[in-house]
């Protein structure tokens, strides 16, 4: 398939399938900007795997379809576009973590899109060996929000993989003092996966930022312990 065959066939199945009652009710789980077609996630996914299925898509055409589908901001389009990408992974390069980087300075802008990056596509660059987590530095320093939160979600599959909890904790720390809250979101969830690991290591840690960390990220970290537990990492007054 075309670029431009790839956007018309995704745009036609989004308008055909608007709802209009099911895109008020999504709204409510974004803070940001929300603009759509009402779509189910099934929906969304069904389509993905029968386009995906057919075995007519390369990775350059998608590369270049999703920054136009981005430009509109119809949230189901971009979607589509990632997942498409995701379906691609045997196709990735270095070049490829290049170009996703680039969307973030007009398009990643709500925590689902990013979190799809993080969970299901930009792991796949350390699974497969295409880069090595200390690609991932720049992001750290991002002066976007949802770049910076990429890095410690992106992390949790790579730990959960190798089983080793403190490089890639020392890795993120410095986000431990990021002003962002959907930041302290991604920081929270990474921890707590980690702690569930090894807890043995990630509670002297929490210990130590319990009292500067924004409380969030503790809150979220600590979400799986034992009432009694975590009471050891409460705030001191």
């Amino acid at each position: 398939m075309t670029t431009t065959e790839i956007i018309q066939e995704i745009r036609s199945y989004c308008t055909a399938n608007a709802d209009t009652e099911r895109l008020q009710k999504s709204q409510r789980f974004f803070k940001e900007e929300f603009v759509g077609y009402g779509l189910s996630a099934p929906q969304v996914y069904s389509k993905v795997k029968e386009m995906l299925k057919r075995g007519d898509l390369e990775l350059k055409a998608i590369q270049e379809a999703v920054p136009v589908l981005m430009k509109d901001r119809m949230f189901e389009e971009i979607s589509m576009g990632l997942l498409l990408l995701d379906g691609l992974w045997k196709q990735f390069t270095p070049e490829t973590f290049h170009t996703i980087n680039n969307w973030f300075s007009f398009s990643i802008t709500n925590w689902a899109h990013a979190d799809t990056l993080g969970m299901l596509i930009l792991p796949k660059f350390l699974d497969k060996k295409i880069l090595e987590m200390n690609d991932f530095k720049p992001w750290l320093n991002s002066q976007f929000k949802f770049q910076r939160r990429c890095v410690p979600v992106t992390l949790i599959k790579h730990m959960k993989k190798t089983r080793q909890v403190m490089p890639s904790i020392l890795f993120v720390e410095k986000l431990m003092t990021d002003p962002e809250r959907e930041v302290h979101q991604g920081m929270g969830w990474f921890l707590r996966e980690a702690w569930k690991i090894n807890s043995s290591e990630v509670e002297p840690f929490l210990e130590k930022w319990k009292d500067t960390a924004p409380r969030l990220i503790i809150q979220y970290a600590c979400e799986k312990m034992t009432a009694e537990n975590k009471l050891r990492f409460k705030r001191a007054k």
